[in-house]
Order: C-alpha cells, then sequence, then structure tokens
C-alpha cells in the first residue's frame, strides 16, 4: 500500500477476530459508502470507542482488503461525514501473502455527541449497542447536550425527580416511558429532566434487553 506500511500481524489479527463482533469491535469486509462507515465511527465515539478491522468478512473470515481506496473512504467518513470530525489511527497488518487487514482505531468522544452528515445535510448521532449501530436515544442526547453545558450541576430537586427515583427502586430501572405516564409530563419536559440528571450522574442510562433504562 502507497500510503499505510503493512506489518506483520497474522496471530495478532486472528486474536482479535476470536472475539467476534462486540460493542467495541466490528467487522467490515469492504467500504463502498463513506457515510455508512461514517455512522460506525459515530457510534463507537458516542459509546467508548472501538476499531473496525476492514477486510474481515461478518463470519470472521479474512477477505483483506481490495485497494488503497478502502484507507480514503475512511478519512472522507471521519473528516467530511461526521460533525465534529474524528482523528481515525489507522494501522495495516500483514496477515498472508498478499492479504493485508486494516484496524481502525476510533477514540471516545470527550464531548459527545458526534454526528453523521446524512442525506440532505441532516445530523444524526448513533450509539454501539453490542455488535449494533442504532441511532442515538433522546435521553442520551439530553444527557450530552447538558453535561456540555454543565446545566446539571445545580439543579433543584423537586416531586418529579423523587418520583424518577422512587420507581428505580422499586424495580431497579425506569423507562422513559413509565416515567411520562406517572409523572404527567410531557414527553419532552421527562427527557430534559432525565437528561439533567445523567449529565449530573444522580442516575445511568443504559441498555437493557433492547431498551434505554434509567437506573442509580
Amino acid at each position: 500500500m502507497k500510503d499505510l506500511a503493512a506489518i506483520k500481524g497474522r496471530h495478532y489479527i486472528h486474536s482479535l477476530i476470536e472475539e467476534g463482533e462486540h460493542e467495541q469491535q466490528d467487522f467490515k469486509f469492504a467500504i463502498s459508502d463513506a457515510r455508512k462507515i461514517a455512522r460506525s465511527i459515530s457510534a463507537f465515539s458516542n459509546h467508548s470507542g472501538g476499531r473496525l478491522l476492514i477486510g474481515v468478512k461478518d463470519n470472521g473470515v479474512v477477505a483483506g482488503i481490495r485497494n488503497e481506496e478502502d484507507v480514503y473512504m475512511i478519512e472522507t467518513a471521519a473528516e467530511l461525514y461526521c460533525r465534529p470530525a474524528v482523528e481515525v489511527r489507522m494501522t495495516a497488518f500483514k496477515v498472508d501473502p498478499g492479504t493485508v487487514v486494516i484496524r481502525a482505531e476510533i477514540p471516545k468522544a470527550l464531548r459527545p455527541p458526534v454526528y453523521v452528515v446524512e442525506e440532505g445535510d441532516v445530523l444524526r448521532a448513533y450509539y454501539r449497542v453490542k455488535d449494533e449501530n442504532i441511532v442515538a436515544h433522546p435521553l442520551l442526547l439530553s444527557a450530552w447536550e447538558h453535561y456540555a453545558a454543565d446545566n446539571g450541576a445545580f439543579m433543584a430537586f423537586g416531586e418529579h425527580h423523587r418520583l424518577l427515583i422512587d420507581i428505580i427502586g422499586e424495580q431497579g430501572y425506569a423507562t422513559l416511558d413509565e416515567f411520562v405516564r406517572r409523572s404527567h409530563l410531557s414527553r419532552a419536559t421527562a427527557i430534559d429532566l432525565i437528561g439533567r440528571l445523567a449529565a449530573a450522574s444522580v442516575v445511568n442510562l443504559e441498555y437493557r434487553e433492547g431498551q434505554l433504562t434509567i437506573s442509580n
């Protein structure tokens, strides 16, 4: 490869493949859509960081990258389709003679969210859950927004805050829908309230069985 010299890494790459796809690792056979890769970058950045193994099929079979265009596509995804741009560190590993796999390391965002510029210049943030990239939940967006603005530091607790804590105490966690139903707040107001609490680390947001839950 012209711009990315490959180093030996057969055993290393196979050890990563043995882990399978998970919250911090994804396999990509080839890159044909920079915006699709930007969604993976956004999802990893907004979670805890991660890596892409380019040239590896979904079933773990090493196919190798096709050409250096894959490198340029990753750069395009990170620099042109991510807002803010993400610095992705790429390393090429020689797995077999003539077969190269690229490890693209994506750092955790210091100030999430990282958005993707979708069709029509629509900005959308993604989040990594198990081995999937999903659109970031409004609660996550609210928490990130309030954390960036430091809006959770000086917050007076009222009856709705106490209700949320009571719901969590009853079953170990709460959901947005349940809190809206029991508090009689509008969905937007409930999202803002929970986002402030999450930004202040009073509650935690985590996925359980496919849904975002609130716990402490």
